[in-house]
């Protein structure tokens, strides 16, 4: 996928959901995974063209485990002009080893975006972008359905009121594997994932689960995302 694609996918994104207004100023988290990286490049590389003026902000939250290093996430970001901030917490600590969490990732998740945000606010930003992408959306809808039995999916827009902050997120039409190819075809370097749970997860799981049956229902994915958008889940009419 080449630049001029994700962009494309991106503004419609946004325009579709409102997500950008005049002045915003947005906090990007940072993973140093493949969408977090796709998310950085195209929010930067609209405020080129993008009628409507916003600031951005990367942010990574740091887990305190180790092996973790983001110095080609500073270079990319020096080179993009972006304001790089790393913010160290012991989240893999807690999560691994004080709690001992044997489904750890939604208390990480939890414990990431609150770090995330308490960031966002202190760097004045009103909004933060996340990398959720078009598989993301009907992977949550299904982990939703299977592991807490209600039929659910986070909004392209939320809003947090306590921080009065917004979550936007401006990928959610872009396919896991054309942001795949983007990156690849991008010279990029990712950054290796450190959680030790990493490739074990019920996302994994459900995200295994879905290649199997799409080998039977032709555009699986696509009809199910459909479906979300067409639903009258919170956020995906509009309304936040």
């Amino acid at each position: 996928m080449k630049l001029q694609k994700l962009l494309s996918y991106v503004r419609r994104a946004i325009d579709d959901y409102n997500m950008i207004e005049e002045g915003d100023k947005i906090a990007i988290g940072i993973s140093g995974g493949k969408d977090s990286l796709c998310l950085l490049l195209a929010l930067k590389n609209l405020q080129r063209f993008y009628p409507k003026h916003f600031q951005i902000e990367a942010i990574t939250v740091s887990l305190g485990l180790p092996g973790a290093t983001y110095d080609d996430i500073q270079a990319l970001c020096d080179e993009l002009g972006v304001n790089y901030t790393v913010v160290h917490t012991d989240i893999g600590q807690i999560v691994f080893h004080e709690r001992k969490e044997t489904n750890p990732c939604s208390l990480c998740a939890k414990m990431r975006k609150g770090a995330l945000n308490d960031a966002a606010e202190k760097l004045g930003c009103n909004k933060v972008a996340l990398g959720h992408n078009k598989d993301d959306v009907v992977e949550t809808f299904f982990m939703s359905l299977f592991y807490e039995g209600r039929i659910n999916c986070f909004a392209p827009v939320s809003y947090l009121d306590r921080k009065k902050l917004y979550s936007i997120r401006p990928l959610m039409y872009v396919p896991e594997g054309e942001a795949k190819s983007f990156v690849t075809k991008s010279g990029i370097t990712i950054v290796k994932n450190p959680c030790l749970a990493d490739g074990n997860t019920k996302r994994q799981e459900t995200k295994e689960l879905l290649a199997e049956l799409s080998k039977n229902y032709d555009n699986l994915q696509e009809k199910v995302f459909g479906a979300i958008k067409r639903s009258n889940l919170k956020g995906w009419n509009g309304e936040i």
